[in-house]
Parts: C-alpha cells; sequence; structure tokens
C-alpha cells in the first residue's frame, strides 16, 4: 500500500512540476524524473537511497551542467519540497553526499537558487 501512495505521489510531482517552464537546458520534469526513486528515503519511509535514487541523482548533475541549469534545478527542488508534505529535510539534504555528488549549495527550502554557482565535482 505504502508503494502504491509513493507512485502515485510520484505522478502527482510529474504533473504538477511538467507544467514549470524553464529558460535552461534541463526542465523541471527531468528533475522531478531523475529524484522520484529518492523520494521513500526523503520522506523516511525507506533507511537509505536506493540505487535508482543515486543514479538519478547522479545523471542530474551531470545533466545540469550549466549555471542555468543548476538554478534550474535548484527551484524545481525547492517548489517540489514546498509541495510535499512529510518530506524530512535531514534525509533529503543527506542524499547528494550518500550517492556520492557534492554540490555547491545547502539543500533547504529557504536557499536562495539565485546564488547557485557551477560545481560538477563528485565526492
Amino acid at each position: 500500500m505504502a508503494r502504491v501512495a509513493i507512485v502515485a505521489l510520484c505522478i502527482v510531482l510529474a504533473v504538477l512540476v511538467a507544467a514549470e517552464t524553464a529558460s535552461a537546458a534541463i526542465s523541471c520534469g527531468d528533475v522531478t524524473s531523475s529524484i522520484a526513486p529518492c523520494l521513500g528515503y526523503a520522506m523516511g519511509s525507506s533507511p537509505s537511497p536506493s540505487a535508482q535514487c543515486c543514479s538519478g541523482v547522479k545523471s542530474l548533475n551531470g545533466r545540469a551542467s550549466s549555471k542555468a541549469d543548476r538554478q534550474t534545478a535548484c527551484r524545481c527542488l525547492k517548489n517540489m519540497a514546498g509541495r510535499l508534505r512529510g518530506v524530512s529535510m535531514g534525509n533529503a539534504a543527506s542524499i547528494p553526499g550518500k550517492c556520492g555528488v557534492s554540490v555547491s549549495m545547502p539543500i533547504n527550502p529557504n536557499v536562495d537558487c539565485s546564488t547557485y554557482l557551477l560545481t560538477t565535482s563528485s565526492l
């Protein structure tokens, strides 16, 4: 039953976020599909990020190669976090590190995405 709820939540998120437009090459739909497998961990129903989650995070990190792409991804994630109830910000913030990806901004709902710097390093 919980798995069905997570799948339904992913579908709803994809519909909500896909409508957002961005001037960057990456879209909110790209961001949503990349991080959808992370929702279980971000919401506390999984003990660690899955292999699919880490694969999506690494893929997103590689595709968001410009400053505009990273700012777009940041805004999409920030909007998504604001719409979801029950997200553990501690879990969400730990996903990049647990997946071996380094990001240059703190992961929290108050981050200023316009100051996102370009970094593509891995841990």
